[in-house]
């Protein structure tokens, strides 16, 4: 099929139906699915209808949802174990959790989100761990805003540009107040976050860049909001900025500008 002005395809409306199911919810239905993509309940219907033939997705009857199926389950498995990024920060994060203490992690950057690659969890008895595989928003939380921080300006004012949800009753959500952090959180190259995306957590993140100079992720370090406080936030942010800037160069990036053999 040809795409339409819009640049929508079959393949492309199918993505999008599947992608939904990456939000954390615990099943949904027809009727929502269509109105948060913008797709027709028929051709929604026949999207979901095919995934679950394939073992992609599973219906229930009884609540009429849809929920990840099998092999959606063996297809994000296998993602995390290939992905180059989460390959590239395994060791930087076994480093960074043992500087801190903390539990520090890896986030790769998804079209309009956000995804935890991996996680090495602190050893403290009281402390903060993130969901693997989850789809997450680019505008609440460190390790999404600093990723938003440093996309175009167009790519930004699409995220913004949407509803924003209030996750806690500290998320973010005035695109005023977010152009200015996004603004503030560039140039000083990390951002840090206290109670946004999960209540009674705090974090500090910096930016990964690909090969090709673009935002691929962020490095992060999170803790319980007691221990995270300014003062700890200072004397670990120059470790998550070299832990960003470690993985950087494992996956090819060089500042413009930096002499040639150096990458960071």
């Amino acid at each position: 099929m040809e795409p339409s002005s819009g640049g929508t395809t079959a393949a492309a409306r199918a993505a999008e139906v599947l992608l939904e199911f990456g939000r954390g919810s615990s099943g949904l239905g027809v009727s929502e699915i269509a109105r948060s993509t913008g797709i027709s309940k028929a051709v929604t219907h026949r999207i979901l209808t095919t995934f679950v033939e394939c073992g992609l997705l599973l219906y229930e009857p009884s609540t009429r949802r849809y929920l990840l199926g099998p092999a959606a389950a063996t297809l994000g498995a296998r993602a995390l174990d290939v992905s180059p990024l989460r390959r590239a920060a395994r060791e930087a994060l076994v480093d960074l959790q043992r500087t801190t203490g903390e539990t520090a992690t890896v986030t790769g950057r998804l079209p309009g989100g956000r995804v935890y690659l991996d996680q090495v969890e602190s050893t403290q008895e009281i402390k903060m761990t993130v969901e693997l595989g989850r789809r997450f928003e680019l505008y609440s939380g460190s390790s999404g805003r600093i990723i938003l921080a440093h996309l175009s300006e167009a790519e930004q004012e699409d995220v913004l540009s949407r509803p924003l949800s209030r996750l806690t009753p500290a998320t973010m959500i005035d695109p005023v107040a977010l152009r200015a952090a996004l603004q503030e959180a560039r140039a000083r190259g990390t951002c840090r976050s206290t109670g946004e995306r999960q209540e009674g957590a705090a974090s500090v993140a910096a930016p990964v860049f690909g090969a090709d100079g673009t935002v691929v992720g962020s490095i992060s370090v999170c803790g319980p909001s007691y221990r995270m406080t300014d003062e700890a936030c200072d004397e670990y942010e120059g470790a998550v900025v070299e832990a960003a800037q470690r993985v950087s160069r494992v996956l090819g990036y060089r500042p413009t500008g930096a002499p040639v053999g150096e990458s960071q």
